[in-house]
């Protein structure tokens, strides 16, 4: 399987044909997962956050009640509308359309969620997104990665993204970590936590 990044057309056909397709809206493992992730994130609040690969934004809507301003991007504009309806009224998330690492948005964040993302990229791109992660997270940030430990359909799996970032940001220090048969967590940390 050749190592590139799975590009925006490829998301597109998938969200036209179903609106859901990973079923992330009714998934007894997405329930399990949202709530694992919300309950490792090491503070109540947080100021800034970025939500690279938001799909239909139901994680997005759960995050949302946590900070104060969330920007949730996806490379698929269907996708897109779909969270867009699901956290209509919700003023505090932006959401815009974003191919992550080429498009990066500016400023800086003190919580950054990869999940279910990084294994769509090649190994370059993990890379420059590990690069421009590190960039843009504040002092005290947090960097919460999710990824599923099954099969994918792309050139890595959930184990080797993983490891592939935490190697290229050693700046970060791994606070907190869960693995189920399902998934893996990672929580990383800029500085000390209080």
């Amino acid at each position: 399987m050749k190592d590139t990044s799975v590009p925006p057309d490829h998301f597109e056909r998938i969200y036209a044909n179903d609106p859901d397709p990973w079923r992330y809206a009714t998934s007894p493992y997405e329930k399990r997962k949202y709530a694992a992730t919300l309950a490792a994130l090491p503070r109540l609040r947080f100021n800034r956050a970025f939500e690279p690969g938001c799909s239909i934004g139901v994680l997005t809507r759960m995050l949302a009640r946590r900070c104060g301003r969330l920007l949730a991007s996806d490379m698929s504009e269907i996708s897109l509308d779909h969270a867009r309806a699901r956290c209509r009224g919700v003023r505090n998330i932006h959401f815009r359309r974003m191919r992550i690492p080429a498009e990066w948005p500016t400023g800086t964040f003190d919580l950054i969620v990869l999940s279910e993302v990084l294994y769509y990229q090649s190994r370059r791109d993990v890379w420059a997104t590990a690069r421009k992660t590190l960039r843009c997270l504040r002092a005290e940030g947090v960097v919460v990665m999710v990824h599923w430990l099954g099969v994918t359909g792309t050139a890595r799996g959930g184990d080797q993204v993983a490891r592939q970032f935490i190697n290229q940001t050693t700046r970060l220090r791994r606070v907190a970590r869960r693995r189920t048969g399902s998934y893996r967590l990672d929580v990383l940390h800029r500085g000390c936590l209080r």
